[in-house]
């Protein structure tokens, strides 16, 4: 071989090793997002006797904190009903932006219990790999289990943002104690997403670097986003699912949720495009309405379903 084969084959090999090396070190990142504080008071939304809450995971090890918000607590009437927050990636039970304790702070004072937590490796829950979806499913099982325990014969339903919405999905479509979900900005497949927009998250070209951290990312971290996929669940889910998505969301399109919806085998399944908002911003654009459809929504959906829960409730 000449030396001058010999020479490109070593800076081939070295420049897969230094792409390798990139794509590892932004897996790492993207996995291992900075956590945001826990900072917002819930009496500053006009929430008053908030429980502070710990509680495990389904995965052993993990343990998770939280908020649990009584209708009771805050001088309402119970409805009998309990809805659990799931937030966004990167972020935690806040989800500032909206803020999440805005929303709750509506649906408590509309009779709702209201159950906030942090995902794992989120504002004061324990460090884990964030997985966007996917061993994040064990965390909202655990919340449910807890919401369970902690009101027994509640309804309950789920309303998630981005991950959380997509997590909403795959647990909420297949766990027969959710009576309806709220889906803020879902994905509808984790791979086909990360194809198509991992260069906006890591700044880096397509080629070689999607390919790169697509392929290495399941095999260092036995984490497949393959196995994150809404829309087998939608697709098989016999509840009511409402999917709210702002038009100009260049995060994750609103035809994810366009093609999501399609799916939807209930007939009380619904979609709300919201003119000119962007990713998760639906609610800070139009609080009052948001608030008003998600109630709508959720009052005939889990007044639908609450029978058929409370049934499979008795039989456990």
């Amino acid at each position: 071989m000449s030396t001058v084969l010999i020479l490109a084959a070593g800076l081939l090999l070295l420049a897969v090793v230094a792409a390798s090396a990139i794509a590892l070190h932004v897996t790492w990142r993207l996995t291992h997002p900075v956590r945001k504080p826990i900072d917002m008071d819930p009496q500053d939304f006009g929430i008053e006797g908030a429980e502070a809450v710990v509680f495990p995971s389904r995965e052993a090890g993990i343990s998770l904190a939280g908020w649990y918000l009584s209708a009771t607590q805050n001088g309402r009437t119970p409805n009998g009903r309990t809805v659990i927050f799931a937030h966004g990636y990167s972020q935690n039970r806040q989800e500032p932006h909206l803020p999440a304790l805005a929303l709750a702070a509506k649906l408590v004072h509309a009779g709702y219990d209201v159950f906030m937590f942090d995902f794992r490796n989120s504002g004061q829950s324990s460090p884990s790999l964030t997985t966007i979806g996917l061993r994040e499913q064990q965390d909202l099982l655990g919340a449910i289990d807890f919401a369970e325990a902690k009101k027994p014969g509640q309804t309950i339903g789920l309303i998630g943002f981005s991950m959380g919405a997509a997590t909403s999905l795959l647990v909420g479509g297949a766990d027969p104690r959710i009576a309806a979900v709220v889906a803020d900005s879902p994905f509808y497949s984790l791979r086909e997403y990360l194809e198509e927009n991992l260069p906006q998250w890591t700044g880096l070209p397509r080629f070689p670097f999607s390919w790169l951290i697509l392929t290495l990312s399941p095999v260092l971290l036995r984490a497949n986003p393959r196995h994150v996929k809404p829309y087998e669940i939608v697709s098989r889910a016999k509840k009511p699912i409402m999917f709210i998505h702002g038009t100009k969301d260049s995060t994750v399109p609103a035809e994810n949720s366009k093609r999501l919806h399609a799916l939807a085998q209930d007939e009380d399944s619904q979609i709300w495009l919201v003119p000119h908002a962007g990713h998760v911003r639906s609610f800070a654009l139009l609080p009052d309405e948001y608030a008003e459809r998600v109630i709508a929504f959720l009052e005939k959906g889990m007044r639908k379903a609450g029978k058929s829960v409370g049934a499979f409730a008795l039989r456990k």
